[in-house]
């Protein structure tokens, strides 16, 4: 009999755990934590964001599920990891403090086999003077209540502008080394979308501001896609998208500080600016979620184990080089931590061992680009390619079976730029591999039969079908692992 722990129920989390329920049964015990009682698929929060949809109709009961699979379900954090057991035990374990309202702040030790880490991200809010909702100054769309939360001064604001007033909406990245700017670049559009469905855009001013050293980088060094039979960039991609709806836009930008109705910013040039607003949707940079680590003694091994930002450290490599001389080798395949063949790390919860855009520098030595997007479709993926390794060493394999580099895998992204089921469009883009190789794919360093982007109203029916396939997977629907993750 093995025991297996793991933390957190996001979607990579969440993937690990459904797939290990159904290959394994209920000869060995899985245990699942998470702070939330709810699954929240996060990328239908924009939609909330813009009160197209309800919170019921993006989140759902976790406990319930899990009984249906046979896991044991506990609602709470992870406080700390004892890989080597204690002075009192042999047996590895995890500290737990406990979010359910029956035994909040309650502590327990959980004994496991094998150990996998999808705590997902801390949102650093703090990382910027200002910054977010919970006492900043600017909105967010990362949760179901900051979506809800966002939407309601959306709403406000399209009451006073039908009034005669005149708005300016910021959306982008509220700092230097954010990543996900997806999520942003979608809920521009979507706003933008609301405005004139409302009667209301020629009110309204849209500024996008980014980290990003050009428009369509994402994290991902930029793209070359194909766009209706011929080769564009993600640059001209995603400045056409903005010049159609009349959205201007900030790039090399780091914010330094909001506060109300004014974020401040410095440019990679090294200058600083002011720009004024009435509704600001920053995302936040992401950090790990604080764990710490302890030996067999009680020493701290937390830096042994985790990055300094948080992230734990897996089967990359981690050495300090020029970014000439990076490669898609450098990523990791198994997310085995080293030192501790029974513990892996998935979806954010993994170090990246660095950055897929070029490193820079404003002039006053403050980074300015965005961190490596690992979110959606490859944190599916890793977490399958997990629950596969543990399934067979289980069975008996001497160490992971199964790999998922994002320099081996794709990513798909459809990003909404409006709901309406018949004037609503997404931008749809494929991109593989996420990580790019030049030395396979020489010319664009990704395969260019599996790398392309479109703008219309399938994109955003196919979406919208995602998002209900997405759900009825997570509900584990009959037939669910006939489904594609």
């Amino acid at each position: 009999m093995a025991r297996i722990l793991i933390l957190g129920a996001g979607i990579s989390g969440h993937t690990v755990a459904r797939y290990l329920g159904k290959w394994l049964g209920r000869a060995h015990p899985i245990t699942v934590v998470s702070p939330n009682p709810k699954w929240n698929w996060i990328p239908s929060n924009i939609w909330v964001g813009v009160g197209e949809m309800t919170e019921k109709q993006v989140t759902f009961p976790l406990a319930p599920i899990y009984k249906k699979l046979g896991v044991d379900f506990r609602q709470a954090r992870a406080i700390s990891i004892h890989p080597e057991g204690g002075a009192d035990r042999t047996s590895p374990y995890v500290t737990v403090e406990y979010t359910d309202p029956a035994r909040v702040g309650q502590t327990e030790t959980l004994e496991y086999d094998y150990l996998v880490n999808a705590t997902g991200p801390k949102l650093n809010f703090g990382a910027t003077p200002g910054l977010g909702p919970e006492g900043g100054h600017s909105l967010s769309v990362c949760t179901p209540s900051h979506a809800l939360e966002a939407n309601a001064h959306l709403q406000e604001m399209i009451a006073a502008m039908k009034a005669g007033a005149t708005k300016t909406f910021v959306v982008g990245t509220g700092h230097g080394m954010c990543t996900c700017q997806g999520a942003a670049f979608e809920y521009i559009y979507n706003i933008d979308h609301s405005l004139r469905e409302a009667g209301v855009r020629d009110k309204a001013k849209l500024v996008w501001i980014s980290n990003e050293y050009e428009l369509g980088d994402f994290g991902m060094g930029g793209v070359h896609i194909k766009r209706g039979g011929y080769v564009t960039n993600g640059k001209v991609f995603a400045e056409s998208m903005m010049v159609e709806r009349g959205i201007g836009w900030v790039t090399r930008a780091h914010v330094t500080k909001v506060e109300p109705g004014k974020i401040h910013y410095e440019l990679l040039d090294g200058s600083f600016h002011e720009m004024d607003f009435d509704f600001a949707m920053l995302i936040p940079p992401f950090a790990g979620v604080p764990l710490q680590a302890f030996d067999k003694s009680g020493a701290d091994i937390t830096p042994q184990i985790f990055a300094p930002n948080g992230f734990m450290k897996v089967d990359a490599d981690y050495a300090v080089k020029p970014y000439e001389d990076w490669g898609p080798e450098d990523w990791p395949k198994t997310y085995q931590t080293p030192g501790y063949k029974n513990i892996f790390a998935v979806g954010i919860a993994f170090a990246p061992p660095h950055l897929i855009s070029k490193p820079m520098k404003s002039t006053n030595g403050t980074p300015i680009n965005p961190t490596p997007p690992r979110t959606g479709m490859p944190s599916a993926a890793i977490g399958k390619a997990v629950a596969m390794s543990i399934r067979d060493m289980i069975q008996g394999a001497a160490g992971p079976t199964h790999t998922a580099s994002l320099a081996e895998i794709g990513a798909a992204c459809v990003a909404s730029t409006g709901s309406d089921i018949f004037k609503g469009t997404a931008a749809t883009m494929t991109v593989f591999p996420v990580v790019p190789d030049y030395d396979t794919y020489p010319e664009y360093g990704r395969d260019m039969d599996l790398t392309f982007g479109e703008v219309g109203l399938a994109g955003h029916w196919m979406k919208y079908i995602l998002h209900h396939v997405f759900i009825y997977q997570a509900k584990l629907r009959p037939g669910w692992s006939l489904l594609p993750d």
